[in-house]
Parts: structure tokens; C-alpha cells; sequence
């Protein structure tokens, strides 16, 4: 089983290869203040009527968040819903803009 965090540059491999997907857990004006390209927004509060539906299980999913917390909570709630291929991203947005791309606002 997958470590449940991955570091930033690991996933950004990941994306690079396409061998998995960002999952945003930020709210929508954090996500419009500064976002991944390609990532998808999902609010933390909408993951749990939304995941089953938009979202397959056996996917490597990157959950991010601004810092990594509310993406290890998303992280071990999917993992317990059955998703074994998802990780939360280490320091989160932030750790992001700080390691892999500049570019990415932080706020």
C-alpha cells in the first residue's frame, strides 16, 4: 500500500507521466486564488456525496489542499471508502509553489 503522503516532487512526476490525478479540497475562492493546472475541485465538504461518483477507486489520486492537512483528513477518510491508491501531497499548495513551481501563487 501507498504511503498515505506524497512529496511534491514525487507527484509532480506522477502528473507529469499521467499516472494520476490532482484532487483540490481547497474551497473555491482558495482554488481561484491559486490552483495546479489540470487539478480538480472537489471541496472537502463535497468529497463524501461526491467521490463514489466522480472519482475511481483504483485511480492514484493526489489530494491537495493549502498546507496538508485537510488533504491527509480527505486522504485517510477515501482510504477507509475503499480508495487504496490515493495520497495527500506533503505541505500542501504551498509546499508546491515552494518546490515545483514558483509560478503558483501563495497566499
Amino acid at each position: 500500500m501507498l504511503d498515505y503522503e506524497i512529496s511534491p516532487t514525487d507527484a509532480a512526476a506522477l502528473l507529469a507521466a499521467k499516472k494520476a490525478r490532482l484532487i483540490d479540497v481547497r474551497e473555491p475562492w482558495e482554488f481561484e486564488t491559486a490552483h495546479i493546472e489540470h487539478s480538480v475541485l472537489m471541496p472537502m465538504g463535497d468529497v463524501p456525496s461526491r467521490a463514489h461518483q466522480e472519482l475511481d477507486p483504483e485511480e492514484h489520486l493526489v489530494v491537495l489542499c493549502h498546507h496538508g492537512m485537510r488533504s491527509m483528513n480527505v486522504t485517510v477518510w477515501m482510504r477507509n471508502q475503499g480508495f487504496g491508491n490515493v495520497q495527500s501531497l506533503r505541505g500542501g499548495i504551498e509546499a508546491w509553489s515552494a518546490e515545483v513551481d514558483p509560478k503558483v501563487s501563495r497566499y
